[in-house]
């Protein structure tokens, strides 16, 4: 990690030397005893269009349960270029985006133009909240049990997730904070009008997340390398097709983000 830190302080997030070094960490992590299962998602990991590796976990996860509607619904995408959900969409799934910024939904309609005038892709510019999140996301799609759904609003991450609960996704992706130990049952206060302030008060622990997954009748089946984003599956599609136990003790990841070319977050109490 040191070398790769003083390769992104010399030649920058995006040079060859940079991704070089994030490469070979990504290489060294998978090779570990840790990942021998084959059950272990991190294993799978690919990016395409995802932040991280995520691309290559969503497609090993429905290579396990299969595929139904291929619809999703993304929460937080950006400027489109840059999400869970792109690679889908150029394979055929259809599916929302919601977004809150408007000059990324500029952008949005400006690059994916095609899809959505074909209607395979809705967008729909908006802060969600927990208390508009349900009504919001309802206006364009199609179930209410799409096949993936995926969550990044940074702060409020947790409380969108459990104004959602009268959905049945089949599989939820949803950023969680791995500045708290796995054991750690934490979340943000929640605050409608606020948003990430940059540091590392947002969200919710790993912890956390996997008590509400259970609540809403999910189980934990992995987190990316990076210590991003966790992935949970409906428990009546696990089997023994992943990783058990589904818990944050099991399944948590540490930060890693110099493996997305970043260094962290400022450290804070509140916001």
């Amino acid at each position: 990690m040191s070398l790769f830190r003083s390769a992104l302080d010399r030649f920058g997030r995006s040079s060859p030397i940079a991704q070089l070094y994030r490469h070979q960490a990504l290489e060294n992590l998978k090779g570990s005893a840790r990942y021998g299962d084959p059950r272990r998602l991190a294993r799978y990991e690919h990016q395409s269009y995802s932040q991280g590796g995520e691309d290559g976990v969503i497609r090993e996860i429905f290579r396990r349960i299969g595929v139904e509607s291929r619809t999703f619904v993304e929460i937080g995408v950006g400027d489109g270029l840059e999400n869970n959900t792109a690679l889908l969409l150029l394979d055929g799934w259809t599916g929302v985006w919601i977004e809150g910024n408007p000059k990324n939904c500029v952008a949005i309609r400006k690059h994916l133009a095609k899809w959505m005038e074909t209607g395979e892709l809705h967008v729909i510019q908006c802060m969600v909240t927990a208390e508009n999140v349900d009504a919001v996301t309802r206006r364009r799609a199609s179930s209410a049990s799409p096949d993936l759904l995926s969550i990044d609003v940074d702060r409020n991450t947790y409380h969108i997730w459990k104004a959602l609960r009268g959905w049945s996704p089949r599989v939820v992706a949803i950023e969680y904070n791995a500045t708290f130990p796995p054991d750690m049952n934490w979340v943000v206060d929640y605050d409608a009008s606020k948003s990430w302030n940059g540091t590392s008060y947002f969200g919710a622990s790993l912890k956390a997340l996997e008590m509400l997954g259970t609540e809403l009748g999910y189980h934990l089946v992995g987190c990316d390398l990076a210590g991003v984003n966790a992935f949970f599956v409906r428990k009546d599609l696990c089997g023994d097709r992943f990783c058990a136990p589904f818990s944050a003790e099991n399944h948590f990841e540490p930060i890693r983000y110099y493996l997305h070319g970043r260094v962290g977050h400022p450290r804070a109490l509140s916001d």
